[in-house]
């Protein structure tokens, strides 16, 4: 096949040229996208080459051997590890093209106790943050028709999630621009094991916050799942709880209604500013907030909301 149809053989659907199409070629389908998907779950890559029309196509994959594992130690070792959703072991996805350090990160996350999720290819980012809801991504800067900097700027998921860049670019200018634009932290390759799950607690305790959230009469108990106005107890239901922890979490800068939506119903298209805009009345309304002066969730018209800092 073409040279060109080969980066596109591993999309779904992946339909034929105007020439292919006069040949009589079809379309790629869903098989050898399943295949990628299934290869990468295991730490693996999958590659196709050609020499070109009528020369055929050969299909290369390659997998990591499993070794055994302690289940004893991996359980020591989840005590220390913050909690993820339903006492789930914490989901952690890493994207990078180099097989070899897919399987490096994938075995180190594993050991640590995190759920390890990888993906070669940068395309695949926005579903499996969907899907897989992972608490941290780990993403290589230089990726094959990607800049990770740019990706960053341009895949919203990733706005609400803490991204630490692996990469075997060192140089100081690389590093500050990633962590300008908003990276948790910066590895450089050739990286321990020890440095690299080191990095990643020390950016979910920070993207975790303090055990507590106090402004003014407000008294937020994250662990505990407790409210308080003045002293007094407030109820709120599961995803009243959910939004006012991820305003405070953000305090000083604004949530938009993009970012609730995907964070409190998971996805793009599950939910819409007025949904936001109904639950923060509600919200307004238990902790005795006035809307027309807020003390507490502020109005940013057309964007969205923002709690202030304590200090403010």
């Amino acid at each position: 096949m073409p040279a060109e149809q080969l980066p596109r053989l591993f999309r779904k659907y992946t339909g034929p040229g105007n020439e292919d199409a006069k040949r009589g070629l079809r379309g790629s389908g869903l098989g050898l996208a399943i295949c990628k998907g299934l290869v990468e779950a295991h730490g693996g890559r999958i590659r196709a080459e050609s020499d070109g029309p009528g020369q055929g196509t050969m299909l290369t994959f390659t997998i990591p051997a499993a070794e055994d594992s302690n289940p004893a130690a991996g359980s020591a070792r989840d005590r220390s590890l913050p909690a993820g959703p339903e006492g789930e072991r914490p989901p952690v996805l890493v994207v990078d093209d180099d097989p070899r350090m897919l399987r490096f990160v994938r075995d180190a996350l594993v050991q640590a106790g995190y759920t390890a999720l990888v993906a070669g290819d940068h395309l695949e980012l926005s579903g499996i943050i969907r899907t897989k809801r992972p608490c941290l991504v780990l993403l290589d800067l230089a990726l094959p028709g990607a800049d990770g900097i740019e990706l960053m700027e341009t895949v919203p998921e990733l706005a609400d999630l803490p991204v630490i860049f692996i990469s075997a670019y060192g140089r100081d200018e690389i590093i500050a621009r990633a962590l300008q634009n908003g990276a948790a932290d910066y590895l450089v390759k050739p990286f321990s094991a020890t440095e690299l799950t080191a990095r990643i607690q020390a950016a979910l305790r920070k993207r975790a916050g303090p055990e507590t959230f106090v402004l003014g009469d407000l008294t937020i108990h994250y662990d505990e799942r407790r409210v308080m106005v003045g002293g007094q107890p407030v109820r709120l239901t599961a995803t009243e709880f959910k939004l006012l922890r991820l305003l405070t979490l953000n305090a000083g800068r604004v949530s938009t209604y993009e970012s609730l939506i995907r964070q409190l119903w998971n996805g793009p298209d599950s939910g819409d500013p007025d949904r936001v805009r109904t639950f923060i009345k509600q919200l307004r309304r238990k902790l005795g907030d006035d809307p027309k002066r807020p003390a507490w969730i502020l109005n940013e018209r057309g964007v969205g909301y923002r709690i202030p800092k304590p200090e403010e």
